[in-house]
């Protein structure tokens, strides 16, 4: 028995509004951690299209077409699918190409920027996709296993997305709320921009008690912790699982656990 009443008025999280007359029964997808999110929810059937770095589950994602990647999708692929709904993020993905979209579809974009903000996006998904009280039991899961996190002591840390030139989580970013979520302090949150620009000086200057070198978006490897060693000696640098951090919607039901295990060698 259907749990949304159709036709429905549906209001993305930038406040933009389309009506869809009934579940999506083509859906494409424009953010990898929104795909995760669809296999949870059991709308995997519905998925018609993703980009190429929507890469999870593997056992079964290989089967959706791919629509280039997250900042240049195939436009004109995506239109030729005809899709009931498109999926998108207002970080992840290029305005211009979003406002294209929009033209012809149904296009429902997120805006996450902590906790509270996902668990209303995926309710909201939950709500287009006719999976509401699904969506709900994910939500009351995240709520809970964050529940059990043993805070930091207020530890000094940088998160580095990126290198050549280096580039660090700022304000305003998923990644430092869960930063904050996990007390610990960003020593670049002040700094101008989302994902500053940052030089060895900068980084002496602010002498972080922990580096966290991220997987993704740029691959740091052990060879780097080693480069960063010789500029900070006494931080403590770990590579981290960037899909943990900052993969927003369901994967972080996997956050928390994976947190415990990084207090715990961090702080031995």
């Amino acid at each position: 028995m259907p749990l949304t009443n159709y036709p429905i008025t549906a209001i993305d999280q930038l406040g933009f509004s389309f009506t869809l007359n009934q579940p999506p029964k083509s859906i494409v997808s424009l953010v990898p951690s929104i795909t995760i999110t669809l296999f949870d929810l059991g709308v995997a059937k519905s998925i018609i299209g993703r980009t190429k770095f929507c890469i999870h589950p593997k056992s079964t994602v290989k089967s959706i077409s791919i629509i280039g990647g997250t900042k240049n999708l195939d436009i004109e692929k995506i239109l030729s699918l005809q899709p009931d709904l498109i999926l998108a993020n207002k970080e992840e993905n290029e305005k211009a190409q979003i406002e294209a979209l929009k033209q012809h579809c149904n296009v429902y974009v997120s805006d996450v920027k902590d906790l509270y903000t996902n668990n209303e996006m995926i309710e909201q998904i939950g709500w287009l996709t006719n999976t509401y009280d699904r969506a709900n039991q994910i939500i009351n899961q995240i709520n809970e296993v964050f529940k059990s996190i043993t805070p930091f002591s207020k530890q000094k840390v940088a998160y580095f997305i990126w290198r050549q030139p280096y580039m660090v989580a700022g304000n305003n970013t998923f990644i430092n709320h869960l930063l904050k979520r996990l007390n610990l302090v960003n020593v670049f949150e002040n700094f101008e921009g989302r994902y500053p620009i940052i030089n060895i000086d900068q980084l002496k200057q602010v002498s972080p008690d922990f580096i966290f070198l991220s997987s993704e978006p740029y691959p740091f490897k052990s060879k780097h912790i080693e480069e960063l060693k010789s500029i900070v000696p006494n931080a403590k640098i770990v590579l981290v699982d960037g899909e943990l951090f900052s993969w927003f919607g369901s994967k972080m039901i996997k956050t928390p656990s994976y947190i415990k295990t990084l207090y715990t060698m961090l702080t031995s």
